[in-house]
């Protein structure tokens, strides 16, 4: 079974602004270079979606309401959702906050039918949490995404194994997985269209034209995805990166970027209970060019004074830049369990005071939101008039 939530950050937002419902809402900030992080059908209907430039979709949809995001709050549905995943079945695989892959087969004989547990989910989905999830379910993880996918928004959709060929051979090639715009551009040029053109092209062919890509094309057409779910998935890295609304050269802007990109990656980190040992930089130029350095750290690392110090050193290594700077990240990888990695001790103790006064920040935010804890050299000048005298407060 594929779960999936419906326009899961507008779904949220639209708990506590009912009156919104049936309108067009986009959920992103509506300034600089910002993206749509999620939009409501009725926006998607205009040809607004996920990842499109804020710019762009306000042209699509004038009218829209734009609601910034409130990631905290996501989080926590999304940790409700897993958990009412995870009360059908102990095989769940999250694929991101709001989707996930259920192998149901163990709990067939408790729960009945699989259109019985498919309903009973998103009935629990709505009157638990308050919003709406599609459901596909088939013998196999890729052709059960598939009917997820088709069946949104709030639908249901059951692909009998013995009907999954026939099923998937009404579909155009786009529907299957790594069918991207350079691989459907090679594929109409063998005249290939639908699933079912693929299933028909020998795989040498297919081989030939797209690599090891074509024998695992061919397979997917014919509905061949051994794959189980797999329930413990392993965080390879845990990165940050930002876009800056206007391109910059200042040092001053990059490293306070830095700063603010090495808290959110350190809190992700402690949060997920990982430290790593690899720290990289990644810098995007004007021309969208981009390079990465990274560097190796003598031990695991999950504070964000130990990444924010090797993150401008890394940025320092790079000389002087040959265009201005769009783009900054920061991404810690070669993760481990911070259980069984020796971290980093740190010879000044002001280096350890700052862990463990981030760990405090962490305790905070878990009880009370994290909007107002940041580093000081972070905060907003912000000037106030008082007695007709203007002064600056931090």
């Amino acid at each position: 079974m594929h779960v999936d939530m419906d326009a899961f950050f507008v779904s949220v937002e639209l708990r506590e602004r009912p009156e919104l419902k049936g309108r067009q809402v986009i959920v992103g900030f509506p300034e600089g270079r910002s993206v749509v992080l999620s939009a409501s059908y009725e926006a998607r209907a205009l040809g607004v979606r996920s990842a499109l430039p804020m710019a762009t979709a306000m042209r699509m949809a004038p009218s829209a309401v734009v609601i910034e995001p409130r990631h905290g709050i996501y989080h926590e549905v999304s940790t409700q959702v897993m958990a009412l995943f995870n009360s059908i079945t102990d095989k769940v695989e999250p694929l991101s906050v709001d989707e996930a892959f259920l192998d149901i087969s163990g709990a067939l004989r408790r729960l009945g039918e699989p259109l019985h547990i498919g309903a009973m989910v998103r009935r629990q989905v709505e009157s638990q949490l308050g919003i709406t999830a599609s459901v596909g379910i088939a013998a196999s993880k890729f052709v059960a995404k598939i009917a997820s996918t088709r069946c949104k928004p709030n639908g249901m959709l059951l692909i009998e194994k013995d009907r999954t060929v026939e099923y998937l051979h009404t579909l155009p090639v786009q529907a299957l997985w790594g069918v991207g715009a350079k691989t459907l551009e090679a594929l109409q040029r063998l005249g290939i269209f639908t699933v079912a053109d693929v299933a028909a092209t020998p795989v040498a062919v297919l081989k030939k034209t797209l690599g090891a890509g074509g024998v695992a094309l061919h397979n997917l057409a014919w509905g061949i995805d051994p794959r189980p779910v797999a329930p413990v998935r392993v965080e390879k890295s845990i990165g940050a990166e930002e876009t800056f609304a206007v391109d910059t050269f200042d040092d001053d802007v990059l490293t306070k970027e830095l700063l603010r990109l090495s808290h959110r990656v350190a809190g992700r980190l402690r949060e997920a209970g990982l430290a790593g040992r690899t720290l990289a930089l990644k810098i995007k130029y004007a021309d969208f060019s981009a390079v990465s350095r990274s560097k190796a750290m003598p031990a695991g690392i999950d504070s964000a004074g130990q990444i924010y110090a090797g993150a401008t050193e890394l940025l320092r290594a790079l000389g002087t830049r040959p265009q201005s700077v769009r783009l900054v990240g920061v991404r810690v990888e070669s993760l481990e369990p911070a259980s069984s990695a020796p971290l980093q001790l740190a010879l000044d103790p002001r280096e350890d005071n700052g862990r463990s006064a981030e760990m405090v920040g962490d305790a905070i935010a878990a009880k009370f939101g994290a909007a107002g804890i940041v580093p000081a050299r972070l905060l907003k000048t912000v000037r106030t008039n008082l007695d007709q005298n203007s002064r600056e407060t931090f």
